[in-house]
């Protein structure tokens, strides 16, 4: 038969984000998405997670094209640092490329960008693809019909039926049936819902929940949302322009978006709404309304700094009232509620995802999975974009309507899945995982370097100090101990004279060879001290020996 076709998952399959799938023929590779994630708790100081691209590093001149299928982050977040490295030209929709080229720019990368319509057809080597209209919480998304040497193989995207969205822009469900009428040999289809029950209510609800919150605010309204949700962003501007109030702009990511998205004719803003963030004092509370990010939370996101005075020109007042039109994203919990609790301190009256219809998802809920799945009608069928649970459940849906448990592949990231003529398998396994950012920092910091950090976090730090004799191998200074985040030294002085007693008993029990290799001192104290400190106060602090030769 020749060379088989292989669908290799980087990230996406076992969590929410860093979505990033290869298709790869002979010698063309194919990278479908290129997303991140955002850290989860117990990675502290990481900024972004990005999938591991060793496998693609070890055959970059077989790239042929990045396919992103629409603009968020968890789709896109990975190029600016993937590009670097592998470069090849990326196929998107006009604003896909937008919010793209807006990133790109930030850390200094030229992009090759190829910029595609719904219906578009593109010969990717031995790829051909045709992008489908989907609706989903962004503009301008598309599925992927991928004709392939060994079948068509069609990739959902994220996606909902929104019967009645914003921009009136339908899902495609004609294209997705008539392939499904000529055949198609794998479906890989969004589970990020699949628990909802039903149908996903479309966006307009929003816009009706918007309508009745701004109709009974008696001060500004201040609307947190997602920088990238350009219909939501649509219909809070739409619903301040009915209410006579103007439109202020908060947040970095806020003000790109939305140039970017009125340049290329996705937003459509009323003359003269839009004001500058330092007028905004000096108009009524009634004729004001603020768009920000910090929808989730984040400290240092524009809403965060409003909620505790930090903002620099803008403050929580008693009379305001908040939306936050975002679903609570898992991890951020913490950080949402502390700032709901903080914006009412303030006076505010706050609106959330709990108490009022002010979001919905963007993707599919149940019967919608079970329509596409009926309208493709595939061989074989692959669960994608959702933690395991969600491609077990998608997996059972699709058994539901029919198609036979042993075609259905619950696949992981790194998990080499192979298509021969008719015939499917998982082949094998690639190195896989997740490599962190942190500052400028790529993959240096990793899970020993996490693992120390929370040991620090929650235990503290302990440095002796001792100054050793080079010659002699005898104490000249010490033992001294520094701690952090270990106890107040003021008043725990008898417990660190304890300690400096067990670091002299052991660097003395030490034998004389011992004693001019530092490293086994080093041990022997590590030891020594970790015994003392679990046995008297039940701590188990990171201790790092100092010694100092002279």
């Amino acid at each position: 038969m020749g060379d088989s076709l292989k669908l290799i998952p980087l990230g996406g399959l076992g969590e929410i984000g860093l979505n990033t799938m290869i298709f790869e023929f002979g010698e063309d590779i194919m990278v479908v998405d290129c997303g991140l994630m955002f850290p989860e708790d117990h990675m502290l100081g990481v900024d972004y997670v990005i999938p591991d691209v060793t496998y693609l590093k070890e055959r970059k001149d077989r790239i042929r094209a990045y396919v992103i299928t629409h603009g968020h982050e968890d789709h896109t977040g990975a190029l600016p640092f993937i590009l670097k490295d592998l470069p090849a030209p990326i196929y998107g929709t006009p604003l896909t490329l937008g919010l793209i080229g807006e990133k790109l720019k930030e850390h200094g990368i030229e992009g090759d960008m190829r910029v595609v319509r719904p219906r578009d057809v593109v010969e990717i080597g031995a790829f051909r693809v045709e992008f489908i209209r989907v609706s989903h919480s962004i503009a301008d998304g598309v599925g992927l019909a991928v004709t392939t040497p060994r079948g068509v193989i069609v990739h959902t995207g994220d996606f909902k039926l929104d019967q009645t969205p914003v921009d009136g822009e339908l899902t495609d469900y004609s294209r997705f049936a008539e392939y499904g009428e000529k055949g198609v040999l794998a479906l890989l289809s969004d589970s990020t819902n699949v628990e909802k029950e039903g149908y996903t209510l479309s966006e307009r609800e929003v816009g009706r929940a918007f309508e009745e919150i701004f109709s009974q605010a008696r001060g500004r309204v201040i609307v947190a949302l997602f920088s990238s949700n350009i219909h939501r962003i649509q219909q809070a501007i739409d619903v301040a322009h009915r209410f006579g109030r103007k439109v202020a702009l908060s947040g970095r990511s806020m003000v790109a978006n939305i140039k970017i998205a009125s340049r290329l004719g996705y937003l459509r803003i009323p003359e003269g709404i839009l004001i500058d963030i330092k007028d905004v004092e000096d108009l009524p509370p009634l004729d004001v309304a603020i768009l920000t990010t910090g929808s989730q939370g984040e400290p240092m996101s524009a809403l965060a700094r409003m909620a505790m005075d930090e903002h620099k020109q803008l403050k929580i007042r008693k009379g305001d009232t908040v939306i936050l039109s975002a679903k609570f994203i898992p991890g951020h919990e913490k950080a949402i509620s502390s700032l709901i609790n903080h914006l009412y301190r303030r006076g505010a009256e706050v609106f959330y995802e709990k108490v009022s219809e002010i979001h919905v998802s963007g993707h599919a809920g149940q019967e919608e999975l079970k329509i596409i799945l009926n309208l493709v009608r595939p061989r074989f069928f692959i669960p994608v974009h959702g933690e395991y649970r969600h491609l077990v459940m998608h997996a059972r849906l699709a058994e539901g309507v029919g198609i036979p448990r042993e075609r259905i592949f619950i696949i992981e990231d790194g998990d080499i899945l192979e298509f021969d003529g008719e015939e499917a398998r998982v082949s094998g396994r690639i190195p896989c995982g997740k490599v962190f950012v942190d500052g400028k920092g790529v993959g240096d910091v990793g899970d020993l370097v996490l693992k120390d950090r929370l040991h620090l976090s929650t235990e503290g730090i302990v440095v002796p100090l001792v100054v050793i004799n080079e010659r002699t191998g005898e104490i000249v200074y010490g033992p001294e101990i520094v701690t952090k985040g270990f106890v107040f030294e003021e008043e725990s002085g008898e417990l660190l004279e304890e300690a400096k007693k067990v670091i002299l008993k052991a660097i003395n029990e030490a034998n004389q060879e011992a004693r001019t290799e530092w490293l086994e001192i080093k041990t022997e104290i590590r030891r020594a001290l970790r015994r003392f400190f679990n046995k008297t106060i039940e701590r188990r602090p990171l201790i790092s020996p100092l010694i100092i030769e002279i």
